[in-house]
């Protein structure tokens, strides 16, 4: 009984010292904070508790499955969103058939399952290069081991019908993918700065373009008046009777920590509606996300989360509410791209366009809610509330016993009692 006791302490001191912090003095010495937005319009994400840079996820026999950029494409699986996450192998054995550079790290896969068989889409490009290529691997289940890689759906730059439009003017990186609700048609969504985000059908098998050669392409997205055209990592979802076209905004990473871009130049989700999957789409103030439109649903905020995006959503069933997901870079860490964090928020729809909400609360809002937050009482505070009671008892106890000290440490506790007392 005692050792469980000890055990649930040493759980909740272990969850406390995950919440998100602001970054100390001693962390950001030197570093450009005057750029990290206070805001607090957007709420601090639930943790995923997991390293993840363009985080994809699909639900599946009770599982989340969680994909995501790096060597073969590595897979994890989790009960929750929270974690934790047990890796299960890669997408690819090697690496991509497609022949280009950094065929052994692709990037941003998307994985969907289609008429009962999972196919993951992923990128293989390099920085600043139009040399890319979108590759898919199928499989029947989405763990690792099984995966067959068909090589590319879309080249640009070089490869085959790279010299066809909209290849000659487009990035093929970050693909995603919708259907049709109208005719059941399978949609390829890619596309990075130059040309932005283009919808592409596909051929009902998902390895290939629907005719490959006269590719009916559509623009959904572009940011016409900016010299670089910072737009990228779309997604889409369908929602009654909305599409969704959701991307990311802004500089992702590769940050000089004493010269951060102007604040609000950063990372940010952004999201535009249709009723037909080709668009067009505009933001909520009626913009078209062709012009360089796009509401903001989730952006830097509190001092702490730092050019969220990467996005994906699940669409909730029944009472479940949509979550909205995304890799962000928490300032207390750092700001390489294998700092990036999996966050997540529930989705509340008002008056038709999502809202990001504190907390874990799945309830579904009511037109009432003009602004989507709920109130509830700050879980940061509360939190830290419990550690500094939790670590006032163990520190009590440890330190009057011996043998409760070598129980302590035998429960598998793993939390430094030191690098907390800060908090008690």
């Amino acid at each position: 009984m005692l050792q469980t006791t000890i055990s649930i302490l040493c759980f909740l001191l272990y969850a406390v010292n995950a919440i998100p912090t602001a970054p100390q003095p001693s962390a950001s010495a030197g570093i450009d904070t005057h750029s990290f937005s206070k805001t607090t319009e957007y709420p601090l994400p639930n943790l995923g508790n997991v390293a993840a840079h363009d985080p994809n996820i699909i639900q599946y026999d009770g599982y989340f499955y969680l994909f995501k950029g790096g060597v073969h494409i590595p897979i994890h699986k989790s009960r929750t969103l929270d974690g934790p996450w047990e890796e299960v192998g890669t997408v690819l054995n090697e690496a991509s058939v497609i022949e280009k550079q950094n065929r052994t790290r692709p990037w941003a896969p998307t994985t969907v399952e289609w008429e009962n068989r999972f196919y993951c889409f992923y990128a293989i490009s390099e920085s600043g290069s139009r040399d890319s290529a979108i590759g898919v691997a199928s499989s029947d289940t989405p763990v690792g081991g099984n995966w067959t890689d068909h090589g590319a759906v879309v080249n640009t730059g070089q490869g085959a019908m790279s010299e066809i439009y909209p290849y000659t003017v487009s990035n093929a990186i970050d693909g995603a993918f919708i259907k049709d609700q109208k005719t059941g048609e399978p949609h390829l969504l890619y596309g990075s700065y130059w040309h932005g985000i283009f919808s592409v059908p596909m051929a009902e098998h998902l390895l290939s373009i629907k005719t490959p050669k006269k590719p009916d392409a559509t623009n959904l997205a572009y940011v016409p008046k900016a010299a670089s055209k910072p737009i990228e990592g779309s997604f889409m979802t369908y929602k009654e009777p909305y599409y969704y076209l959701w991307f990311s905004h802004g500089k992702c990473c590769h940050f000089d920590v004493h010269e951060f871009p102007p604040m609000g130049d950063e990372y940010s989700i952004r999201v535009g509606r249709s009723t037909n999957v080709t668009g067009p789409f505009v933001d909520k103030d009626g913009n078209k996300t062709l012009q360089g439109g796009g509401t903001i649903v989730y952006g830097s905020n509190h001092g702490v989360v730092y050019a969220p995006g990467g996005v994906g959503v699940l669409s909730g069933t029944g009472s479940e509410a949509d979550v909205l997901y995304f890799h962000y870079l928490n300032t207390s860490i750092g700001f390489a791209q294998g700092d990036a964090r999996l966050g997540w928020n529930y989705l509340h729809y008002v008056d038709g366009w999502p809202v990001a909400i504190e907390g874990k609360s799945s309830l579904n809002a009511t037109s009432s809610e003009s602004n989507g937050r709920i109130l509830r009482p700050d879980p940061t505070l509360n939190s830290l509330a419990m550690l500094s009671m939790c670590y006032s008892i163990l520190l009590h106890y440890t330190s009057r016993n011996s043998y409760l000290k070598s129980l302590v440490h035998s429960s598998g506790c793993a939390v430094d009692l030191a690098s907390t007392s800060r908090y008690a």
